[in-house]
């Protein structure tokens, strides 16, 4: 018990060292602040509510921030992350809009599967980082982040009106849906008690649209911001309270906040839009070459991508970087799992950027 309690010390001395979150004290009044579906739902569960992205979310529970990143690598917890862009685009041109936007393969994803890609200026920096969904429902789900809201909006709104006065078949519509995140090795097994659906048939990156512990009408897709298995859930945002009481009655779940949210997506050296990458990181430098498509990288609709930067992203050239097809854990890499396709080799050495930061401050 001494040597844990230690262990706990240093590792909450570690992570109070860490780059916090883009977020600040609540300095301004809270009617100016958004407030998600589970606002009061927080306050209840004695949520320290802070200002991030001009929503009020919680940083931490009653839980400390220790606590609550360990729980989420051992067992699992539940964001509240309903401040994040949730859109749909229709219609027969929908790819057409995407594909002139961002730097991946839309049209390559088969019905329900999705793909982490970014939004890119005319310089090739990076706007921001969204996933995109091909809906089997005949739409495209697209996740961007809270605090490029505006900047994505008028991004896609702008596009829209272009083709659509071009005669393209093309429309928006921004959803109101909550969006809860339950992530952790056991998060499966919880949400399956849940769901009629097999989850052993959701592999990462897909999604369906199921009932969930009673509420119709959720989108899950098995994906995440943690570095853990897990899934997201578009519901209803009346449905958010009844969903979210419902997940926190398996004695598995715990809620979390943006601190631990923050050090996890760190451990798993996961970009952050505005700490890590901006729109003067191109997504080679930000080593993220794996998010840009084959054609993309190769054709003219690369957006602001110079011929040096595609050549660097292409897969086959010699000395360069490539993709993984197949790669096992090893040194810096987590124990529990291989790595996932996508990840960049450079001359041998993976640069996905595992930090493990708990379990470097858990060896003698």
């Amino acid at each position: 018990m001494q040597r844990a309690g230690s262990v706990v010390s240093r590792l909450g001395s570690r992570l109070q060292a860490l780059p916090s979150a883009p977020c600040r004290s609540l300095s301004c009044a809270q009617d100016v602040l958004h407030r998600t579906p589970l606002y009061d739902f927080h306050l209840a569960h004695g949520g320290k509510m802070v200002a991030f992205a001009g929503w009020s979310l919680p940083v931490q529970y009653r839980d400390s921030h220790v606590n609550s990143h360990l729980h989420t690598r051992q067992h699992c917890s539940l964001f509240d992350v309903s401040h994040m862009l949730q859109t749909k685009i229709f219609g027969c041109d929908r790819v057409k809009l995407m594909e002139s936007l961002v730097v991946g393969d839309i049209a390559e994803l088969k019905p329900n599967q999705g793909t982490l890609s970014l939004f890119t200026n005319e310089a090739g920096g990076i706007l921001d980082d969204l996933i995109v969904t091909n809906a089997s429902e005949g739409h495209l789900y697209v996740v961007s982040n809270a605090g490029c809201r505006e900047k994505d909006l008028t991004l896609m709104q702008d596009k829209v009106r272009e083709l659509q006065n071009k005669g393209s078949d093309v429309a928006l519509e921004v959803m109101d849906n909550a969006l809860l995140a339950l992530q952790g090795p056991t998060a499966a097994q919880v949400l399956q008690a849940g769901v009629a659906d097999d989850l052993q048939k959701l592999p990462f990156m897909t999604s369906a649209v199921m009932e969930v512990f009673g509420v119709s009408g959720c989108r899950v897709t098995r994906c995440g911001y943690t570095g853990e298995d897990g899934v997201e859930i578009s519901v209803p945002a009346a449905e958010a309270v009844h969903l979210a009481a419902a997940l926190l009655k398996n004695p598995e779940v715990k809620l979390a906040g943006l601190a631990a949210r923050d050090s996890l997506r760190l451990e798993a050296g996961l970009c952050l839009y505005g700490n890590d990458i901006d729109e003067h990181t191109t997504p080679v430098e930000g080593s993220l070459s794996w998010t840009l498509g084959t054609t993309v990288a190769l054709s003219s609709r690369c957006r602001g991508l110079s011929t040096e930067v595609r050549w660097a992203a292409q897969p086959s050239r010699p000395g360069g970087r490539r993709w993984v097809t197949n790669c096992t854990a090893g040194e810096g890499i987590r124990s529990t799992g291989s790595l996932k396709k996508g990840a960049l080799m450079l001359d041998g050495c993976c640069t996905c950027g595992h930090a493990q930061l708990c379990l470097t401050l858990l060896r003698p």
